[in-house]
């Protein structure tokens, strides 16, 4: 039979063409795995960073929410510390990326981008049930997550030992990777040295707050809460930048950023008021609490060695903080033990809406003030954008501080604008043919 020169080629080199690209896609598909997340897309995830995630220490942040109780009262808040930790870890490669890419001079190495990526997956790994409830009655989830983190590598099951060697990670990365996890001190410098410590500002930035952590959670409860996020982190990664400032090496943006991260801020504020400190969010809380310490004595979680712990004691076996989560809500609650009958009766009381009722209030005859609540911009008083540093595009190399008094004064309303926005409103009266004897509202 004759063939053409194009039959030829369809029946010859055709099979074999596909057969090569199905394999150079396979071979790409297992150096990076792809997930699709709603908040960033698709990521791509180096393969050690995959063997992590296959652990059972990271899973159980599958069956831990991200905002606990507020749950209860936004439907929609029902995404996981899973997720979070995912968008954690893809911003902190893409902090460590544009910075390695606008100053090669930083000379940040693919070690040191794996290791803020791993402590970016892996800085919630210590975090309990309810998330931040648990750090009510403990200390700091950072520490367990340090914790959380040395077992996860250790255990012999997940072999990540030699897999972590094989991308030239050593012991000293390791160290690394705890020191970003839990933050530095303002008077260390790292074991990485006082040249590349910029790099703990990326994951837990205790200088200012201003942290890929942050970014992630505030852009992912707002999408699940249906708030409005009004900061743009995409912004401040394309003019990130490191700058000596007072001879130590931070991270910086642009000064007419100021604005934007200001929005960070009064975006944070506005979650805690709405969501994270809402009345019935607080009352289930201290219901739950109640609940778990009457449980405490009376709940067997299975640790190393066979030995069993009580829910506050499962911190210090991590096999049995591992099996500890959210369901020990469940767990409880359908328990058949007649010693929990008094924290079965007040986890029944939330799944029907029977919340602890306010009674009343007493005023002490006292000269001090009464005791407020206060939601700031940043830890406690401290207002954190003064702490964070600005260069200008005339001399991208020098950093200063703009003060919040100073941000403010973006904030109003140029007179051009409120004439325009005057003559708009009163074109807007007089079309609608408005019978009123009041003269419309001047915005000046």
């Amino acid at each position: 039979m004759k063939l053409t020169l194009k039959q030829f080629f369809a029946y010859h080199y055709f099979p074999h063409c596909v057969i090569f690209f199905t394999h150079i896609c396979k071979l790409w598909l297992a150096w990076h795995d792809i997930f699709n997340d709603p908040i960033h897309g698709t990521i791509k995830m180096h393969p050690l960073l995959v063997k992590i995630i296959d652990t059972p220490q990271f899973q159980r942040l599958r069956h831990i929410k991200q905002l606990s109780f507020g749950y209860w009262v936004y439907p929609g808040a029902c995404h996981n510390r899973f997720e979070h930790s995912l968008g954690v870890c893809h911003l902190a490669g893409e902090l460590a990326k544009t910075l390695r890419e606008s100053q090669p001079e930083l000379n940040i190495t693919k070690e040191d981008i794996l290791c803020v990526q791993i402590a970016g997956l892996c800085h919630d790994l210590g975090h309990g049930p309810f998330s931040h409830l648990y750090d009510d009655l403990l200390k700091e989830h950072e520490t367990r997550s340090v914790k959380m983190f040395e077992h996860l590598v250790e255990d012999t099951e997940n072999k990540l030992k030699p897999v972590m060697e094989e991308h030239d990670l050593k012991e000293d990365d390791r160290k690394f990777i705890s020191e970003l996890i839990q933050g530095l001190d303002e008077n260390s410098n790292g074991s990485r040295g006082p040249g590349k410590k910029f790099l703990y500002d990326i994951v837990a930035n205790s200088r200012n707050g201003v942290d890929v952590d942050k970014w992630d959670y505030l852009a992912r409860d707002c999408y699940y809460l249906g708030v409005q996020n009004n900061f743009d982190y995409r912004r401040f990664l394309r003019f990130a930048r490191v700058c000596s400032v007072d001879g130590e090496m931070q991270i910086c943006t642009r000064d007419k950023e100021a604005q934007n991260l200001y929005d960070m801020f009064a975006t944070r504020k506005s979650l805690h008021c709405k969501a994270f400190q809402h009345r019935v969010v607080n009352v289930i809380k201290i219901m739950v609490i109640d609940a778990l310490k009457k449980a405490d004595d009376f709940v067997e979680i299975a640790g190393s060695g066979g030995k069993k712990f009580s829910i506050t004691k499962a911190i210090s076996d991590m096999e049995a903080y591992t099996k500890l989560t959210d369901h020990i809500f469940e767990q409880i609650l359908y328990s058949s033990k007649e010693e929990l009958k008094d924290s079965k009766e007040i986890l029944m009381k939330i799944v029907k809406h029977q919340h602890y009722k306010f009674v009343g209030q007493i005023f002490l005859e006292t000269e001090k003030k009464p005791l407020a609540v206060a939601i700031g911009y940043g830890k406690k008083k401290k207002n954190l954008i003064n702490g964070f540093n600005f260069y200008s595009k005339d001399d991208p190399k020098k950093a200063k501080r703009i003060e919040l008094d100073q941000v403010n004064e973006f904030l109003k309303t140029p007179k051009c604008h409120i004439k325009c926005l005057n003559a708009a409103l009163g074109f807007l009266m007089n079309s609608k043919h408005t019978e009123t004897t009041d003269n419309p509202p001047n915005l000046s």
